[in-house]
């Protein structure tokens, strides 16, 4: 009754008798006394039976042909059914002219392979030429040049890295001398020049930012000199791209492009690229001037900051592992270069040498994600071969 409190010993019965009542709901209708009917003959049968489309209610219909039918007006696959329109629709395609072809040369007479980058080498000049005539005969006509400097040669400064006589400006004479058409790239850092293994002038302890600038305009301006077509500055220092396309254009190299490493991470991916040049840091690491990979924002400013002081292309590395960034980059309007680094090299030919993978078929299936992502220029290793792999596939 209203206004009072029903007695504990009742409350449990009744909830004892909800919890039986919807045990019961759950089993469903049940004669007392009498057990559940096991399910019909019937209704095993067509538990066994095969399964049939065509069934009542059907899953599939059929055609005025009688031949089976997926209702879908729109298939995907129409558009895969052949070469030719697979061809036809291909969002992105691949071409020897998207390849960069980066090439280490020293001052030695002959060749030296490089162990932890398989099929790569330290090149003479004479060799030199005659690989960049190769790679142009299979449609590559880009390369950027990396020096391997001797000891000798180094210093904290870096002096020898605008040396008119150096080995960089005569590789880059006798390539034009050659062939003209062909387009030399150069590094602009001061890491293969310097006793600190470090691509900026380092002073006590630290990598200083303003005078490394003036060393950098002066080495873009002997390489200009020398016949480069594009100046790759990847030393990652503030306000170099102003800095050396004014040192350019005072210098009348107003047709010199600047090719920047705006988002140039500070990646475990390098390894074997200093092993090339015997250009590993001396002390510390490079994380104070190259990016962290864990940020894609940075990329952003880099990238408004190398806009404004005048960069021609704009350049992401490592690459594979940072195709967000690519993405990123491309809603500028300016061309993007994706760097497809030794390490990410080497990955791949030592997987290949030991059958894991198809080599080819790895290559050009990550050239092609990259120029999905919105590359136009991809520097690699691997160029030359994947030139010769696509005029095998057309």
């Amino acid at each position: 009754p209203p206004g009072h409190a029903m007695a504990p010993a009742m409350r449990s019965s009744v909830v004892l008798t909800l919890l039986a009542a919807c045990a019961a709901l759950q089993a469903g209708p049940r004669t007392p006394g009498v057990a559940r009917a096991p399910p019909s003959s019937t209704a095993l049968a067509a538990a066994e039976r095969p399964f049939d489309p065509y069934a009542e209610p059907p899953v599939l219909g059929t055609n005025r042909h009688g031949k089976v039918w997926v209702p879908q007006a729109r298939r995907p696959r129409r558009n895969r059914k052949s070469p030719a329109v697979r061809a036809l629709v291909r969002d992105v395609v691949l071409e020897p002219g998207n390849f960069i072809y980066p090439l280490f040369i020293h001052e030695l007479d002959y060749n030296e392979p490089i162990a932890s980058m398989p099929g790569c080498e330290r090149h003479s000049l004479t060799s030199l030429v005659k690989e960049v005539g190769e790679a142009r005969g299979y449609g590559v006509k880009t390369v950027i040049l990396f020096p391997k400097v001797a000891e000798a040669l180094k210093s904290n400064e870096g002096e020898e890295a605008y040396n008119p006589d150096g080995l960089v400006p005569r590789a880059i004479k006798a390539v034009k001398e050659a062939y003209p058409d062909v387009t030399v790239c150069t590094d602009v850092a001061l890491d293969p020049y310097s006793s600190m293994g470090h691509d900026g002038i380092v002073r006590d302890g630290k990598i200083v930012n303003d005078e490394t600038v003036v060393q950098l305009m002066r080495q873009s301006v002997m390489q200009a000199d020398a016949g480069a077509d594009i100046i790759g500055c990847s030393d990652m220092m503030d306000g170099r791209v102003g800095a050396i396309r004014d040192a350019l254009d005072a210098e009348g190299h107003t047709d010199v492009s600047i090719m920047s490493y705006t988002a140039k991470y500070a990646s475990a991916f390098y390894g074997p690229f200093r092993d090339a040049l015997d250009s590993h840091p001396g002390f510390g690491d490079k994380k104070t001037y190259q990016q962290d990979p864990a940020n894609s924002r940075d990329a952003l400013i880099e990238a408004e900051l190398d806009v404004a002081e005048g960069a021609d292309i704009l350049m992401v590395k490592p690459a594979m592992a940072y195709l967000d960034v690519i993405q990123q980059l491309a809603t500028t309007n300016l061309p993007i270069a994706a760097y497809h680094v030794s390490g990410e090299y080497a990955m791949v030919k030592a997987a290949a040498e030991r059958g894991w993978l198809d080599e080819k078929a790895i290559f050009l299936e990550s050239f092609i994600s990259l120029k999905r992502a919105g590359c136009n220029a991809i520097l690699t290793y691997a160029a030359k071969d994947a030139a010769k792999w696509l005029a095998e596939d057309s």
